[in-house]
This record gives C-alpha cells, sequence and structure tokens, in this order.
C-alpha cells in the first residue's frame, strides 16, 4: 500500500510549457508522441509530466486517466467541446466511471466500483462502447466535456479518502 498524500495542499498552477504538455496527455499522446509533435527530448516531457504531476499531488505510479481527471478537475488545461451528445448513464456505469477517474490498480477500480474484480474488463468494455470513447483516458475527458464528472476539490487525490 503506498503512503497516503496530504490532500489539503492547494494545486500549484501550471507553466505554460507544462500546460502545453499537459494538453497533449488529455489529447491522449504518449510521451513519446509528445516528444516528437512539440520538438522537445523525451527525457523533458517526462520530466513535465512528473512535475505535473507534483503540482496536482499524483502519485507517480498513478494512471493517465487518473492524472487527467486531476488536470481537468483543477481546469489546468482546456476542457474540449463533445462532438456526440452525453450518453445516459445508468447507476452503475457512473459508478465504474467514478472509480477510473480515482484509482490506478484494477482490484481497486473493481472494489471501488462494487464489481467482481474479473468483470472489470467486460464492464470497461461495456462503458466505452455506451460512451464511444476509444479509451478509458477518452473516457475520462469525454465524461467532464458531458459534466457526468462533478469537479473535485482543489488538491485531492484519486485515493478517494477524502469522501
Amino acid at each position: 500500500m503506498t503512503p497516503s498524500m496530504t490532500t489539503s495542499a492547494p494545486i500549484t498552477p501550471l507553466k505554460p510549457t507544462h500546460q502545453r504538455v499537459a494538453q497533449h496527455l488529455v489529447d491522449g499522446h504518449t510521451a513519446q508522441d509528445i516528444a516528437t509533435r512539440t520538438g522537445l527530448s523525451p527525457h523533458t516531457v517526462r520530466q513535465y509530466v512528473r512535475d505535473i504531476r507534483v503540482s496536482l499531488h499524483c502519485p507517480p505510479r498513478c494512471k493517465p486517466q487518473v492524472l487527467v481527471h486531476l488536470l481537468l478537475a483543477a481546469e489546468q488545461v482546456a476542457l474540449p467541446t463533445p462532438e456526440r451528445p452525453a450518453p445516459e448513464l445508468n447507476a452503475e456505469q457512473q459508478l465504474l466511471l467514478n472509480a477510473v477517474t480515482e484509482h490506478s490498480a484494477p482490484h481497486d477500480i473493481a472494489l471501488a466500483a462494487k464489481i467482481a474484480p474479473a468483470d472489470l474488463r467486460s464492464a470497461l468494455d461495456e462503458l466505452l462502447d455506451e460512451t464511444g470513447a476509444a479509451d478509458v483516458t477518452q473516457l475520462i475527458v469525454l465524461a467532464h466535456a458531458w459534466h457526468l464528472l462533478g469537479a473535485r476539490p482543489t488538491g485531492t487525490t484519486q485515493s478517494g479518502a477524502n469522501r
């Protein structure tokens, strides 16, 4: 179990260079893609991503979708305009959506979503199909654009300990 992060500290606003890298993360690009697109070295991009994580109090091992959720919830990057209307999610789908924004480990996601770990992949696949998202990170971006996720208080982490 990882040590809990301090969640009362305010989020540090990102510098413009970090915001540009963060926007690429929200757009679903990998560190290597970002390096190619921006002309930055892969090492610099990885360092900027580490700096972004520190600014948001996001643990080093959190999944990209958790980092993207924190970026969007803290309004550190521009929210895209959705190209399609929001789907109607049932309570179980909304619970799963919330779980993937807060947790990185599949077991923790399943536990938070109140589903069996063995059923997580199929439940995620159904949610991706329902929303038209290509992957979980894009799902988080779309969910923010559709206002399906409540804004998190400044300084919170993916642990869910503050809820």
